[in-house]
Order: C-alpha cells, then structure tokens, then sequence
C-alpha cells in the first residue's frame, strides 16, 4: 500500500504523527473487525454459536462494541439479519463517549444524525437515547436513503424519523434540536486500511474541497441547535484541514465553546488541540485498534430554546373501529395510528405532535414503525413490525434451526410444520427474522425480496 506523499508530508508536524509507525501499519495488511451490540435485543451469549471459534475483546471507549479475531461471513448469520449486532468500525463508537460525557441520557432529546447512511451511528443513538426521545436520521443522497431506512427497521426503534434533505432543509427548524451529530463526508483518508481504491481518489485538491463542503453544512444545519445545544463533528480523515482547522472554524464563525472530554490513557486516544483552542480527538490506527477518526465538540452559546409546535396535522389518524385490531397486535396501547391509503403506521403518542411537524418541514421517508396493511379488516403485517420493539409478546411464534434460518432469509420455501395456521412470527435463538403465513397446504414467506440473500451458503 503506497500512501500519496502529499498526504504523509501534510501530517507533518500533527500530534500523534509517526510517519515510519504510520506508513508500516498501513502495510502491515491488518484488517480489524469489530461489531457493536443492540441492548434492545440481547443475546442469550456472547460470542454466540455462529462465531464460537472466534476471540471477542471489549473495545473500551463503549458499551456496546467487540472486536473479533477473524470476519466472519455476516451474511450468514441469522442474528446479523434479525438486528442483534452492527458491523461498525471501532473508532467511530467513541461517539459514545462524546454524547454520554457531555448530556443527561435520562431526559427527552431531540437529536439529528445529519449525514447517516448507512446507519452506524444513527443505531449507536438509538441505543443511548431514552425511549421519550426522538431521532431524526437525514441522508441527503437518494440511492443511500433506502440502507439507512433498512438499518434503522433492523435495530428495531420507533422513536425514529428518516429523512432525505439537504442540510440547508434544516435551518428552518430554528433551534429545534438538542443534539446534532454531523459525521461529514471528507476525503476518506483514515479508511485507506479498509478500503485501498479511496487512495485513487485522494488529492490535496479533494481535501480543500471536503473543507469547504464541511463549513457550508455546518452553518446550513446550525440554527436547528438550540441554546447550550451540543454539535459533535467527525470526520473519517486524517487531514488538519478537515480536522482541526473546522474545529477553528466552529469556534471563529459559530457561537460555541469547546468542549473537552475525558480520554483514558490506556486507550490511546491522542487529544489535540486548534489554534481557537479546541479540542479534538484524533485515531491513529499505528497507536490503537481502530481506523483514523476525528472527532470535537461544541456547546452552542447562542439561539433561543425549543419552538412551540404549530402545524396543519399532515397524518390521517385511522379509523376508530380498527383501533383494537391493531392493538392486539402491540405489546402497549401508547401508540398514535396514522394511515396512507391501506397502510398504517405507529408513532410514539408522546411524539405525535413532533412527527406531524416533521412532516410539515422535512422530506420524511419512514417514521415510527409500519404495522402493516388493512385489508378487508384484516392486518397483513409488514416485515418492520417483526423487528420492532413494540409487537405483542402473544403473537404467535415459529422457531427455525440453523439451516431452516438461512433458507427463509434466502426467501426458500419452508416445508416444516407449525403449530397453527394464519400469520407468525419465525424466530432463530428468540429473536425475530420475519413472517410467514401458514395456509392449510403450503407456507408462504414473506421476507422481503429486497432483503434476501442472494448466495448460497459454502459448504
């Protein structure tokens, strides 16, 4: 791996650059795996049976996240499918560090994912955020909608709006937001390990390009953060002007104040500092297990507070004799149902007010959870409430063994019996994959076709 020479001389000089260290790990090969866990749904061990063989070590600056001793082939995994972990490299977790040093978890939250696909973060939110707060996930690029929209079903929240805007959308939703992480599209230098053909790509000019994209999102998105809001900054880059020199340019243009966190020895984070004295972070993957980042904080010293919600309902709530047909279906009746044509949609009730203003100012591609359609009064549930956190406990279930996992999320036929006829959930290890429907001589599967896996599996 030949790294460009105006890359390795423009580090010169950044704390924590070891050009010989820098340039023998990036030849070394090494490729790091690690994953990041869902506490909504919990596995019953850890490693599991699909990755007994191999090692699992704690990364520390998270909860959630493991590194592996070897990549497996997640593809066949059936908890992969139902949601139970996040192939997600192991930087870019410190994100929790920055929201859980820095804000009480315990209280509502507004909280923007502002460049989200395919969904890492977006989901490391979700596992830290209370269930009365609201997570708003935006992707501006149209083909990368559709991975985020598919990730965010997976890990099973409700309390979740996607969305399709360009980050100038946001300004009108003056000091809306509580939190807004921006993970900012940048040249992509700290990857280099991961992906060898972003190095084809990577100029001095395309670093002075990404910079100047980087402050024009920044100040787009910045009158959505409220007072003594908190922005977080990362990049996946290992260069000042996307770096440091942005966390200067927050602190010179914006009204903020940095915000230092606390970064255990051991974990070898290198802590910086810009001429505006701001802090940052910086991932040097010759100094610890992970890839370059970059990260920084700001605390917002000007704006008002939250806006009263004044809006023209954009939803249809359902008609009130379906109400209990759907309820029978959830595992509380704390649920606003809304409906477009045949489908139906569950929000939050705390949140109804928030979703319909959403609507109102944002391009939303999927909000809440889909519960299915309404057919001839008749629910033919939709694949996301198998993944949720709100379906009923009583729903009945259909346990499949390795290979029958494998063969449903391939979309195969199931020749198995069940137990009962109608609509089931089919489960592997506990956890939900999806539906099937169970007719008096076959068994239709309803995996979605979008969905499957498309190999067969290597003996």
């Amino acid at each position: 791996m030949q790294i460009p020479d105006p890359l390795l001389d423009s580090l010169e000089g950044i704390k924590g650059y070891n050009r010989p260290a820098f340039e023998e790990i990036h030849a070394s090969g090494r490729q790091i795996t690690s994953i990041r866990l869902n506490p909504a749904k919990p596995l019953t061990q850890f490693p599991h049976a699909y990755m007994s063989s191999l090692r699992s070590t704690a990364i520390p600056w998270t909860r959630y996240g493991h590194y592996l001793s070897e990549r497996p082939s997640f593809t066949f995994d059936p908890l992969f499918h139902a949601g139970c972990y996040y192939v997600q490299e192991a930087s870019s977790m410190f994100l929790e560090q920055a929201i859980v040093q820095t804000t009480d978890l315990a209280r509502p939250l507004r909280v923007l994912d502002l460049c989200a696909a395919p969904g890492g973060k977006s989901t490391h939110l979700q596992s830290l955020l209370s269930k009365s707060s609201l997570l708003v996930s935006n992707e501006v690029i149209r083909t990368r909608v559709n991975i985020l929209k598919d990730n965010i079903i997976k890990w099973g929240s409700s309390n979740v709006v996607v969305t399709h805007n360009d980050p100038r959308d946001f300004a009108k939703l003056e000091d809306y937001f509580d939190i807004i992480v921006v993970d900012a599209p940048c040249s992509g230098s700290g990857l280099f390990r991961r992906e060898p053909e972003a190095m084809e790509e990577w100029s001095l000019d395309n670093v002075a390009l990404c910079s100047q994209r980087q402050q024009r999102i920044l100040a787009d998105a910045w009158p959505a953060l409220k007072n003594g809001g908190l922005l977080v900054y990362s990049t996946c880059s290992y260069s000042k002007e996307e770096d440091e020199a942005i966390a200067d340019w927050v602190m010179n243009s914006l009204s903020a104040d940095t915000q230092q966190l606390k970064v255990e020895q051991e974990w070898n984070v290198v802590e910086v500092q810009g001429d505006s004295g701001a802090y940052g972070y910086r991932f040097w993957p010759d100094k610890l297990a992970g890839e370059g980042f970059f990260i920084a904080c700001f605390r917002k010293t000007d704006g008002g507070d939250a806006p009263t919600l004044k809006s023209k309902s954009r939803s249809t709530p359902v008609n009130k004799k379906d109400i209990p047909l759907l309820q029978k279906w959830l595992s509380s009746d704390d649920r606003y149902f809304l409906q477009r044509e045949q489908t139906v949609y569950a929000w939050p009730q705390e949140l109804e007010q928030d979703y319909n203003w959403l609507l109102n100012n944002l391009r939303v591609i999927y909000s809440g959870t889909i519960l299915g359609e309404l057919m001839r009064d008749k629910l033919v549930p939709d694949h996301a409430l198998a993944m949720s956190g709100i379906l009923s406990g009583t729903v009945e279930r259909t346990p499949l063994n390795y290979d029958e996992a494998v063969a449903y999320l391939q979309r195969k036929d199931l020749k198995q019996g069940t137990a009962s006829k109608g609509w089931q959930l089919v489960v592997f290890d506990e956890h939900p994959l999806g539906w099937i429907n169970a007719l008096p001589n076959r068994i239709n599967n309803y995996y979605p076709k979008e969905l499957r896996i498309l190999k067969e599996k290597p003996e």
